[in-house]
């Protein structure tokens, strides 16, 4: 009885432990046939030189089969599907053909280096899928959903909008949502690449896929786990692999014409040579098997796509995606590129900058009493205050007795006796604020600062300068752009103040200020009349008519999700260095791919030429056409490193 149950119980795990070894084999099955191939066509060579025939044709049919059978099956539902016949088709008739005028071994060997190049094919689709793979183990299946003070294990898939979840230290979390409870530190390499931790408490979000690291948090779903942040990134890899790139289809479309031409020139080649050049028909036939064996076009349908699938590849690793092989061929041919300011080039949160009081006035007072009034309020400009004031004075705010909020200008509020205003200079005495401390306003505001002044009992007392900070990395990116001869500018909804300064800051060549995001567009075409090939890189809603406009489109990894949707190109980590990056990544590509080309039309020419010369056997014309298809996909792999 035990032993029974023993064996029921054990069951389960051969059967996980089969599956697994033929998970791990699967991918590796073109290559185990071509080498079992090329065992097999040793073995026939060796049983022809002592003299076993019989024996030697059925170990050659063997390796026919065994090592053609991957490439066959493709030609031949390929041929039925699309109606026409390709490169794997022309390969069977030419293996067929020596085999029938009694050479096959140069038959055997034709099929084995075919299988070998679509076995290197194959490992390069693989090593493109694998960063999907890779994305996808990291997704979460289950959550602790806590409800009314209970917690149960759910199916991420069963989450819903609103509903709450407990992530422990060490766990991923399971889907998008809002930190409510709990302070941590989250590992987001999985979506930004950036291998620092990233602290969070009350209110931040996170994202599907990131490690919580030192404490526990309770997380509000704000997504449902189809359309989380790493989702979208998974289908994005998935559809740009899956969208060929205009050389691509060029090729596709010329190889079933290309193949046609051969064919037909075979089947001349089968008669004319006899009767015009006096060739015995044995010579005719065999230089006929030749032809078709070195005017396949396989190395040049191979330039392409191992390059793209590994430049996406590339691309994907180091937090660049490409939605088609289309934006990252036409990346190279940029001549101009079109930032948005605001979460762009900044960071996109106002900074406090300057802090001006009145002679005899305490700063730190100031300070706290006008955290205390803008802590009530949602607007950035009030959060980087209090943000500041956090950072500066170790104090708790005081919080003010009653507090108006006058729309569009500022706020009104009470401390005991003394009434205070914090707002723009309409709101506190316009010529009382522009002549505060000999003019700063005037000044302050000339450098693209925001100006926010303070005022007690009708007195103004002090002024806030905040900036919307330009990143860091900005101006490195920006100089790497204009070192390629790649025209920058800026569009922006800010005033010409504020648009100068941070173009100049930025290094941009220039700016165009007060943009709506309808004038956006207009420029972009303006832009695309001017110089022909422009990209926009934006993050926001008002961003994504004029990434739809734009020849390219660059989204920032941390923007809306309509500009993810709209883009051609994400960044993922928002690292505007990576732009200069994917347009290395494009050229490389396109040089190789035109390394590729080059190559294999020589040596198609060569041989072909060659042959026609009667200096060219079958062997070497099956090594000098198949070897340089595997050389094209070797030089494609190249791609894969960084």
């Amino acid at each position: 009885m035990n032993a029974e149950v023993k064996a029921y119980s054990n069951e389960p795990n051969v059967r996980t432990t089969e599956e697994s070894f033929i998970e791990k084999v699967k991918p590796h099955l073109e290559l185990i046939a071509a080498i079992t191939s090329g065992v097999l066509i040793a073995a026939g060579w060796i049983l022809e030189k002592i003299d076993l025939g019989t024996a030697s044709i059925i170990a050659f049919i063997f390796a026919f089969l065994i090592g053609g059978f991957a490439k066959a099956k493709e030609g031949i539902e390929e041929t039925i599907e699309n109606k026409e016949l390709n490169v794997e088709m022309l390969m069977i008739f030419a293996a067929i053909g020596s085999a029938i005028i009694g050479y096959w071994t140069e038959g055997a060997i034709l099929i084995f280096i075919f299988a070998i190049s679509g076995a290197l094919e194959t490992y390069t689709m693989n090593k493109s899928h694998k960063e999907i793979s890779a994305l996808m183990e990291l997704q979460p299946e289950e959550a602790l959903r806590v409800t009314n003070g209970t917690q149960e294990l759910v199916h991420v898939s069963d989450l819903k909008i609103g509903d709450h979840i407990l992530v422990k230290p060490g766990e991923r979390v399971p889907s998008d949502g809002r930190i409510i409870k709990g302070n941590t530190a989250l590992d987001e390499a999985a979506i930004t690449g950036e291998s620092i931790p990233v602290s969070k408490g009350l209110q931040d979000d996170v994202f599907a896929g990131t490690v919580n690291i030192n404490g526990s948090i309770t997380v509000e779903i704000t997504k449902p786990s189809s359309e989380t942040l790493f989702q979208k990134i998974i289908q994005l890899v998935q559809s740009a692999q899956s969208e060929k790139s205009p050389s691509q289809l060029f090729i596709e479309k010329f190889e079933g014409t290309y193949v046609k031409v051969v064919l037909s020139a075979v089947v001349l080649m089968m008669f004319l040579p006899h009767f015009l050049l006096g060739w015995s028909w044995t010579e005719t036939f065999y230089r006929a098997m030749i032809l078709l064996v070195v005017a396949s076009p396989c190395a040049l349908v191979a330039s392409i796509m191992p390059a793209t699938l590994s430049a996406i590849s590339n691309g994907a690793r180091h937090g660049i995606l490409f939605k088609g092989g289309v934006h990252l061929e036409n990346l190279s041919h940029l001549k101009a590129i079109a930032f948005d300011k605001t979460g762009t080039l900044t960071k996109g949160k106002p900074e406090v900058t300057d802090v001006l009081v009145k002679d005899g006035m305490s700063k730190e007072e100031i300070l706290l009493k006008t955290a205390a009034i803008e802590s009530h309020s949602n607007h950035p400009l009030a959060q980087a205050i209090v943000r500041y004031t956090n950072e500066h004075i170790n104090q708790e705010l005081i919080h003010p007795e009653s507090i108006e909020d006058v729309s569009g200008w500022g706020v009104k509020a009470s401390f005991s006796n003394e009434e205070w205003k914090i707002g723009k200079a309409d709101f506190v005495g316009k010529s009382e604020a522009e002549s505060f401390m000999g003019g700063s306003s005037i000044q302050l505001a000339s450098e693209g600062k925001t100006v926010v002044f303070i005022q007690r009992n009708e007195v103004i007392v002090g002024l806030i300068a905040l900036k919307d900070i330009v990143r860091e990395e900005t101006k490195l990116a920006i100089d790497k752009l204009r070192e390629k001869g790649i025209y920058t500018i800026m569009l922006t909804g800010d005033s010409q103040n504020t648009a100068d300064a941070i173009a100049g800051e930025g290094h941009l060549d220039d700016y165009i200020a007060e943009c709506l995001p309808e004038n956006k567009v207009e420029e972009l075409k303006k832009l695309k009349e001017r110089f022909g090939n422009v990209a926009m890189v934006g993050d926001g809603i008002n961003d994504a008519p004029a990434l739809a406009t734009a020849n390219v489109g660059i989204a920032m990894g941390e923007g809306s999700d309509v500009a993810l949707e709209t883009a051609d190109i994400v960044l993922m980590k928002n690292d505007l260095p990576r732009i200069a990056e994917a347009i290395q990544l494009s050229e490389r590509m396109n040089r190789i791919i035109k390394q590729n080309v080059i190559f294999s039309i020589t040596v198609i020419i060569f041989l072909i030429s060659s042959n026609f010369l009667q200096v060219l056997d079958l062997p070497y014309g099956v090594i000098g056409h198949e070897g340089s298809t595997i050389l094209v996909i070797l030089n494609s792999l190249r791609l894969l490193k960084s």
